[in-house]
């Protein structure tokens, strides 16, 4: 991932100025955004961008007219593109939000859809859902049905709950079933990336309300596009790690607790040195009269330095298994000491996890090392 001053660097601010200059050349001349880049070292991405979007309004006196102008004038030249088109998105999310003048907040939306080709102006929108959720979602809505696929995702991906990089919109997080109907109406889009930002969209949502995100999907299966199981499976990618049952039978997974029969997990030991590996076996037999296709992970509860334990799942197998079959598993699990993970001798457990169901859990101790 390139670094903040590889993205918004003082290159960049030089060639931004360099646009505006040569397309408004009427205006400031653009001194405070010329200086901008000697402010620019110690910020983040995202801080270089409203510092350099609040050295636009100061050049254009705070006057969303005024900026308005320029950003258009700026839009004529191919030369406008890349990073530097942040900053000019910020300025007018900033400046049309202030502004007393609905016509402005409208005009500014518009501004952002002009520029959203450039780069994209995902997160200037944000500016505008929390000034006005309602009525950006509703301009959002209108941009589902643009020709240009960058608009279509503009309004799927400034929309996310969970956008990354991007200022929390606290409506959005209160209420993710507000933005379902702009999901609908671009699910089935004809551009990979619209629905790739659909799909993190509706991840987003599942971590904030699953039984939302899964109800959602699962209305998307009926007459579904040639594209939508792949989108389905990428936007339950977080509800399949945890082991959601709605979401894995939603992705493939079919077998409930009713249809499985499971034996293990088993131990060859129960103390365990630091160091080593719990080795474990498991039987699941499908007592019902129809085949079973099963997600099957095993989760450990390790103990934590405040002795409490917490679950890890891990992935195990995927199996299909026909009616009145057993299949069977094995594991070694290593305890070798990692620097991401550090372990805590004592009582920790292991359990299985099968289509998101749980199953027997099994204690056992791991001892400090012999060395």
């Amino acid at each position: 991932m390139p670094t903040a001053d590889e993205l918004i660097s003082p290159d960049s601010i030089r060639r931004l100025t360099a646009v505006l200059r040569n397309t408004s050349p009427a205006a400031s001349r653009w001194r405070t955004v010329a200086d901008s880049v000697t402010t620019l070292g110690p910020l983040s991405l995202s801080q270089r961008a409203r510092a350099v979007g609040e050295a636009l309004l100061a050049d254009t006196g705070h006057v969303y007219a005024h900026l308005a102008h320029a950003v258009r004038a700026a839009l004529t030249s191919e030369d406008l593109t890349g990073w530097m088109v942040w900053p000019l998105t910020e300025a007018v999310a900033s400046a049309a939000t202030a502004s007393p003048s609905d016509a402005d907040f409208d005009d500014g939306l518009d501004l952002l859809a002009q520029l959203t080709p450039r780069l994209t102006a995902e997160f200037a929108l944000r500016t505008f859902l929390n000034t006005d959720p309602a009525r950006t979602l509703a301009t959002a809505t209108t941009w589902t049905d643009s020709p240009d696929p960058a608009v279509r995702r503009l309004a799927s991906e400034g929309t996310r709950p969970k956008l990354p990089w991007a200022r929390q919109v606290p409506e959005l997080t209160r209420n993710p079933a507000a933005t379902l109907p702009l999901l609908d109406r671009l699910h089935a889009d004809t551009s990979d990336n619209v629905r790739r930002s659909v799909a993190n969209h509706l991840n987003d949502i599942s971590r904030l309300d699953p039984d939302l995100a899964t109800t959602q999907a699962a209305h998307w299966t009926h007459g579904p596009a040639s594209t939508t199981p792949a989108l389905i499976r990428h936007a339950m990618r977080t509800l399949v790690k945890q082991g959601n049952p709605a979401a894995l039978e939603l992705v493939g997974f079919h077998g409930d607790r009713a249809d499985l029969k499971v034996d293990g997990p088993r131990l060859e030991r129960t103390d365990i040195p630091l160091g080593s590996a719990l080795d474990f076996t498991a039987r699941i037999t499908n007592i019902s009269n129809k085949p079973v296709t099963l997600a099957i992970d095993y989760v450990i509860h390790h103990k934590k330095a405040n002795g409490k334990q917490t679950p890890k799942v891990f992935k195990l197998a995927k199996r299909t298994v026909p009616p009145g079959e057993t299949t069977e598993l094995w594991r070694s699990h290593s305890f070798r000491p990692i620097n991401t993970r550090p372990y805590y001798p004592g009582a920790h457990a292991v359990q299985l996890q099968v289509n998101g169901y749980h199953y027997n859990t099994v204690p056992f101790v791991l001892t400090p090392s012999a060395g």
